[in-house]
């Protein structure tokens, strides 16, 4: 995939330039007219606008002092970043995209989305992390289920298609009793009036390689290493098209909430692990 905008650009960098050109943008204003309000030099403020140099703290407050009012976000963001490492910084700057969106579609292979996650789910998961430390495990607990209620608990809800790794029904996080209240938790969101849910089979499909996130006007999509937020348009309507096709090969909706109640239950008897019953290949 292409980076946001269809640069590669990444990171604290890639993200304070593109809101500098976007607030920019926004009052019509040159490159050269901004520096000369924010008082900096031209070359410099391009530089920073294309992610090729870091932002300051000076910067930051230079660019506040301009786009009064954005109230204080440059230098708070900034210092954000510095302060909370535990958070990466791409996925901050997808929450942007996130708060405004009327709709959201997730797929997250392997395991359950953490939109839907219980705590003790998160927890287990986190926790899996190499050499995470209590603090960090900790703040990424927090700021997971704060998102949720973010995003789920909006007073105007959100239309969200959830996708289910039918592989992450069976694949024990935490215990047992972890796994029942986790699948008890996905029957309660699917019963969500904003909320389609369905399930889909261990068949082969492209999207199996990654997850991602669509929003309105965006895609999230990470890897082991990294992830980013897209908002190129052909970026944004191939994965969306890819989301579709991935829709088509899932139960029914009706067929995954019985699949999930049938797991629940045997999670909940504590005995053995759930077993699989075998799926026929699809392309």
């Amino acid at each position: 995939m292409a980076g946001t905008n269809g640069s590669s650009t990444g990171g604290v960098a890639g993200h304070f330039g593109r809101q500098v050109r976007r607030d920019r943008v926004a009052h019509g204003w040159t490159v050269a007219e901004l520096a000369r309000r924010a008082k900096l030099n031209a070359a410099h403020l391009s530089r920073i606008e294309h992610g090729h140099r870091p932002p300051t703290a000076r910067i930051a407050a230079a660019l506040d002092g301009v786009f009064t009012e954005r109230r204080g976000w440059y230098l708070t963001w900034l210092e954000e970043t510095r302060t909370a490492p535990e958070i990466p910084v791409t996925f901050r700057s997808w929450s942007d995209y996130e708060d405004r969106t009327a709709t959201l579609r997730a797929w997250t292979p392997g395991i359950i989305d953490g939109l839907v996650q219980v705590q003790d789910y998160a927890a287990a998961l986190i926790a899996t992390s190499p050499r995470v430390s209590g603090d960090t495990a900790a703040a990424r607990l927090t700021a997971r289920m704060e998102r949720q209620r973010r995003v789920l608990g909006r007073e105007k809800p959100l239309s969200v298609t959830l996708l289910v790794d039918e592989s992450a029904l069976y694949r024990q996080v935490g215990t047992a009793e972890v796994m029942a209240a986790q699948l008890r938790r996905l029957r309660e969101a699917a019963a969500m009036p904003s909320v389609v849910m369905q399930v889909m089979p261990e068949v082969a499909h492209a999207s199996v390689a990654s997850g991602y996130l669509i929003a309105d006007d965006a895609v999230w999509s990470e890897n082991v290493i990294t992830g980013g937020t897209y908002t190129d348009p052909e970026t944004v309507t191939a994965t969306a098209l890819r989301f579709d096709t991935l829709r088509a090969e899932c139960y029914r909706a009706s067929e995954s909430l019985a699949l999930i109640e049938r797991l629940e239950s045997q999670w909940a008897a504590g005995a053995r692990r759930p077993t699989r019953q075998v799926t026929g290949a699809s392309a």
